[in-house]
């Protein structure tokens, strides 16, 4: 689903402790870090603002303990 210029990602947290959600773009850059911090058990929604990046695809990557997921985002100015 592309995005103009912000989306919601939205993620549950299965077990707590030390959670980094970042965002590369496709060359594999790292252009943003939204979170870096410890979360509870839970779920969550963090906004990603692309305003200040060119048009493209971008991954978002969380890792929280053991867990990691990723999943592309498609940017459309």
């Amino acid at each position: 689903n592309p995005f103009n210029p912000t989306t919601q990602i939205s993620f549950s947290i299965p077990e707590s402790g030390f959670t980094v959600l970042k965002i590369y773009n496709m060359l594999g850059q790292q252009v943003d870090e939204l979170i870096s911090k410890n979360l509870n058990v839970g779920n969550y929604s963090v906004e990603f603002n692309a305003s200040g990046l060119p048009s493209g695809v971008y991954v978002y990557v969380l890792q929280s303990g053991s867990h990691i997921i990723s999943k592309k985002m498609m940017f459309i100015k």
